[in-house]
């Protein structure tokens, strides 16, 4: 199991995130990265990862848990 960190200071709206995982990611009304489930594992996990290497501002990242 995964946990899913995001510095919303450094969120620049691009919304990668969302359009890979979704069930993971959202965004506020001004479009910074919110998280909608901390724990992931298995293939949400995966699309987490993904959306870690997107984020064009580095504002994501994955913790063992």
């Amino acid at each position: 199991m995964s946990r899913v960190v995001a510095d919303r200071e450094l969120c620049i709206q691009a919304g990668n995130c969302v359009m890979v995982a979704g069930e993971v990611f959202d965004q506020d009304d001004d479009g910074i990265v919110e998280i909608l489930r901390e724990d992931v594992s298995g293939e949400d996990a995966e699309h987490a990862a993904e959306a870690v290497k997107l984020c064009p501002a580095s504002a994501l990242r994955l913790e063992d848990r």
